[in-house]
């Protein structure tokens, strides 16, 4: 299924956390949080501002990033988890 995020929304999947620490402890899934950094999976134009204007959008799909904890809506795609978040909600970019 292919969907297009409007405005200055994106599409995000979660990066899976590791399931075992440094040290070699496993960590089970109950004491798990959820990521807190995902892989965007598509965006939108960008944000319409008061004039009319496009703003277009400073990420880009590809891009690995950083939202806040209760950030976002959580749907599902062909089985899978994502979320949709509003560019403001995005803390940050990871760059390799």
């Amino acid at each position: 299924m292919k969907i297009r995020p409007l405005q200055d929304r994106l599409i995000v999947k979660r990066v899976p956390e590791e399931s075992k620490t440094k040290g070699g402890l496993f960590i089970p899934d109950t004491a798990k949080e959820k990521p807190l950094e995902g892989k965007v999976i598509a965006v939108g134009n960008g944000k319409v501002l008061e004039d009319g204007k496009v703003r277009p959008m400073d990420i880009k799909a590809g891009d690995t990033i950083l939202f806040s904890k209760y950030a976002g809506t959580e749907i599902k795609l062909d089985g899978e988890e994502h979320l949709i978040l509003r560019e403001e909600d995005v803390l940050g970019v990871l760059e390799k």
